[in-house]
């Protein structure tokens, strides 16, 4: 993992995209049992738990949400 990308999870993490938090994403609740995983520069997902059936699965964090934490992950790995 570059160290960009290192940047980038941290930052998804304080979005709150990391473990034990829940979310709300594609009309689902989802329990986030694992952090991001970054797979390229645009496709990131993260292993959750769906709340209503219980099954485990990998949700993708939304285009727009990674894009905009790779420009502030980026600007912190500038400076």
């Amino acid at each position: 993992m570059t160290a960009l990308q290192i940047h980038l999870c941290e930052r998804l993490k304080q979005l709150g995209f990391s473990r034990n938090n829940q979310i709300k994403l594609y009309g689902s609740q989802f329990e986030l049992v694992g952090d991001p995983l970054v797979i390229s520069d645009d496709v990131v997902f993260v292993d959750a738990l769906e709340r209503k059936s219980g099954q485990s699965c990998r949700v993708r964090i939304p285009l727009n949400v990674v894009r905009m934490a790779t420009e502030q992950a980026s600007q912190t790995y500038a400076a």
